[in-house]
């Protein structure tokens, strides 16, 4: 006699089948997903997904989000803005690679024509850090250690770095090397924020 299976409900469920979403896009890609098979993996029906996103392109985005917020990277604190950049995109690297070459495939197999939103629009629901770049606790403790002045850096400029990192990974489809990274940091970021000083 198989043991009954407690039924899930709220978030529990959603995070179940969002998981379950996820698992199947690294196993199989966007391209041979289904409702079907997120279901299957899931161990529920095709109406319980249907309920919650009207399609797999909606479906797929919403277990990007999960997934990135499941998997935060903390900012760290390194005592200097350089050590910080450094730390943070570093760690961006090596934790994201992965999710980036997923995001990726999963664009070119058609996501992009599914969801009928631009590239930028795509990245930004996949993998995007919706904050200000004021708003990063990086450039905060920066600016009240009197190393920079938020108000006179344009916000280009501090999302450089992330930018940047975010297109490596697209790009190469894996980590940037530590060269690029402290090239990125000491030869862009850092002139071009001294200069605003």
């Amino acid at each position: 006699m198989e043991p009954t299976r407690r039924r899930r409900h709220g978030q529990e469920l959603e995070a179940s089948l969002l998981a379950a979403a996820w698992q199947e896009l690294v196993e199989t890609g966007y391209a041979r997903l289904t409702m079907g098979s997120v279901a299957a993996r899931a161990r529920t029906s095709e109406a319980v997904l249907y309920r919650r996103w009207p399609n797999k392109d909606r479906l797929v985005l919403a277990a990007f989000d999960h997934q990135r917020a499941a998997n935060p990277v903390a900012e760290p604190d390194t005592g200097s803005l350089r050590g910080d950049l450094l730390a943070y995109l570093t760690e961006v690297s090596r934790t994201r690679a992965a999710f980036f070459a997923i995001a990726a495939a999963a664009a070119f197999s058609g996501l992009l024509a599914d969801t009928g939103l631009a590239p930028a629009r795509v990245r930004e629901k996949a993998m995007g850090d919706q904050r200000l770049p004021h708003e990063r606790a990086i450039y905060r403790r920066a600016h009240e250690r009197g190393e920079i002045d938020l108000d006179r850096i344009p916000p280009a400029v501090l999302d450089m770095p992330f930018d940047l990192v975010r297109h490596d990974l697209l790009m190469d489809l894996g980590p940037p090397a530590a060269d690029r990274i402290r090239s990125i940091v000491d030869d862009l970021t850092l002139p071009l924020i001294r200069g605003r000083l």
